[in-house]
Formats: C-alpha cells, structure tokens, sequence
C-alpha cells in the first residue's frame, strides 16, 4: 500500500487537475505503473500534455512528510473511506464529455473525520464572499441546522457566505469540511486560519493539491466541482450574476445533483444570481431549513407547508358569507332588511341566520339581528 500511496502522490504533483487523460491512465494500468510510465515518458499523448512540464518534480516523500507535520493524510482510492460513491458523479459527467468534470487522483486530508461517513449525507452551502448581513444570517441558520440534524456542511472556507455556513456548523458540535484550492499545510485565507484549525480538529479540511501549493484563481474554479460532488446537492444562499458560487452552481447541475437558491431582496445585487438560477428554472427555491432537507434530503424529508391564518367564517358558503356581511356588528337588523342587503330571498335568510347564530356568528334580539365574534 505505501508504494499505491507514494505513487499516488506522485501523480497528485506532476498534473494541475483536472487531469482527466491521466486518471483514465491510472484507471487502465494502475498508479504504480501509470508513474513509472511517465517518469520513462512512455505514456499516450494525453497523458504527456498533461504531465510533460512536471514529470522530473520528485516530491513525493516530501509531501508525504510534509503532511504528517501537519497533521494531515493522503487518503487514495484504495482506501476503505475513500468517498467513491459521490465522486461517482464526476466520472459518469467526465464519460460524458465534461472534461473539467476529470474525479481527483487522490486528497490531501487534514482532520479525523473518514470521507466516507462524512460524507454519507451531506449538503454544500455556497455563496458570495461579499455577502450582506441577511445573506451571513441565513447562511449560518442553515449551517447550524442542517448539523445539528447530523448532515455534513460542505464549503470553501471563503470569506462570506462560506465562512458563515461553517461557523454554523461548528457552533452546534456538527460535521463541516472544507475544500481548499492550495494546499491543507496552508490556510487560506488568513483570516480564517482560527476557523480553520477548529474545522481540521473535528471535521476535514482536504484539497487536490500538495502542500506547499499557493492558491491560484483558476483553482479555485477546479475546486468548486469537488464542492459539487462531495454533496448530496447544494444551496446557493447569495450569488453575483457572475462568481464562484454561480461556478458552483452550474457544477451541481451538470453532475445531476440537486440545486437549490435563496431568494434575496430584488435590489441586492448579492441575490441576482440566486434569481437569475430561480428563473431559469436551474434552481428550486428554499426560504427554510426544511424546504433545503426536502430538496437535497433523503426521501421522506418532506417541508410542512406553511399554514394559513384562519378566519371564523371559514366553511361558510357563498350565501351565508353574504348575510353576514349584511349584518351589522353594532346594531340590530330585520331579516327583510338583511334580505335586501344581501340579494338572498328572505326564506333563505331566515335559515341562514340561524345557522350563524348556532355558529356564534349572528345573535338576534327583539329588534332583529346583528353579527358577533364566534363564541
């Protein structure tokens, strides 16, 4: 097994995933001999496009190293928690034509939570760094709850939206991973090294790539689709009409996953992408932490539907509801007068009326009759 997971690590630094000429190789012929065939250069013309200019980078013992004195592990596809059902998704999307979809040659993994429990049942909450203060506030209602109902909160440990979800998580004792686009000995961002370091220490951080390696912005866009994969489906709580969540978003979609968008106030321009989604019918909306479980959830994980207020002539017919409009509240009528009011025959009134009165919706006296709260 350590010449699986030193290979591995050889491959994870010699290619800028997505890689999917090479992992197509290390499927075909293995990872020990996948390395061995590139260091010899011996390899199909995909897989030399894709490694050519690092095939001499030598660091594998180094990185293995590198991430014990931080505390991490390379977990790789021969591991038992090797999360291969959700990944899944970015294979049969790869088979398909989406190249960006190609599924990591391994992960970086920093924390004691295994992959594969983690990740049995757990939802992506996604969104603009530059969130507004609702944005933050639903972000972290969702994180908290769906932790506290035993979900994994996946994110990217953005500023934001991100960082809102996870600190939600955090505060009700749940599971959150974070997914880094540089590698797991370096927090990023700085100013989230504190969260950081209390996600590595009950949940996972993880990312594709080698310690050492600096964030770029085009791997932050290659992150986004292990975001999208790792989940059962993700929430986008606020997006501009271009931004990483939006990337996201689209990732989710493609890889057939559910998706779901917050709506926000039609002046933000944080919320433009979140309508932009619900519009296109990419998205299904979700206002509450049910309406989340029940689209991205399990089966059975229904949203009650909202109740309506009920009003005391509720199951009044069209007549009855017009002569007890006619009625007057302060003062008594004649069945003749209420009759006239309401356009109903003064025979039929006179039945309704006591319907409403045995409803406690009328009350006679000797001047005739007047409405009255029920009871």
């Amino acid at each position: 097994m350590d010449d699986i997971r030193l290979a591995r690590a050889f491959l994870l630094r010699v290619a800028e995933p997505p890689a999917g000429a090479l992992g197509g190789f290390v499927d075909s012929v293995g990872p020990v001999a996948a390395a061995a065939a590139i260091r010899a250069g011996e390899v199909p013309d995909g897989v030399r496009e894709e490694t050519v200019a690092r095939k001499d980078f030598e660091q594998a013992e180094a990185d293995l190293v590198a991430a014990r004195h931080c505390g991490a592990r390379l977990v790789v596809p021969e591991d038992d928690e090797w999360p291969g059902w959700p990944l899944l998704a970015l294979a049969n999307a790869l088979r398909g034509g989406k190249r960006w979809a190609a599924p990591p040659v391994a992960l970086w993994v920093r924390g004691p939570a295994r992959l594969d429990e983690a990740l049995h049942r757990a939802v992506a909450v996604v969104g603009a760094r530059s969130a507004t203060s609702y944005g933050e506030h639903v972000a972290t209602e969702f994180g908290h709850g769906l932790a506290g109902a035993g979900i994994t909160v996946v994110s990217g440990a953005a500023f934001g939206i991100d960082g809102a979800a996870h600190r939600g998580a955090l505060h009700a004792g749940g599971t959150t991973v974070a997914v880094l686009a540089c590698g797991v000995d370096r927090f990023y961002p700085a100013g989230h090294s504190a969260m950081l370091g209390r996600i590595a220490a009950t949940g996972a951080v993880l990312s594709e790539y080698p310690p050492g390696t600096p964030p770029a912005k085009h791997r932050f866009l290659v992150r986004n689709r292990l975001i999208a994969a790792l989940a059962s489906g993700t929430v986008v709580v606020e997006a501009g009409i271009r931004s990483g969540a939006r990337n996201t978003a689209s990732s989710t979609a493609q890889l057939g996953k559910p998706l779901v968008a917050v709506p926000g106030p039609v002046t933000s321009a944080m919320s433009l992408g979140c309508h932009d989604l619900l519009r296109a019918g990419t998205a299904t909306l979700a206002s509450t932490l049910d309406e989340v479980m029940e689209a991205v959830g399990q089966i059975g994980d229904l949203a009650p539907r909202p109740e309506s207020p009920t009003r005391p002539t509720d199951g009044l017919g069209d007549q009855a509801l017009r002569v007890h409009e006619a009625l007057d509240p302060r003062r008594f009528r004649e069945a003749e007068v209420v009759s006239a009011g309401a356009g109903v025959p003064l025979e039929r009134v006179r039945a309704l009326l006591t319907e409403l009165e045995l409803l406690g919706l009328a009350a006679s006296g000797e001047e005739g009759w007047r409405r009255c709260a029920r009871g």
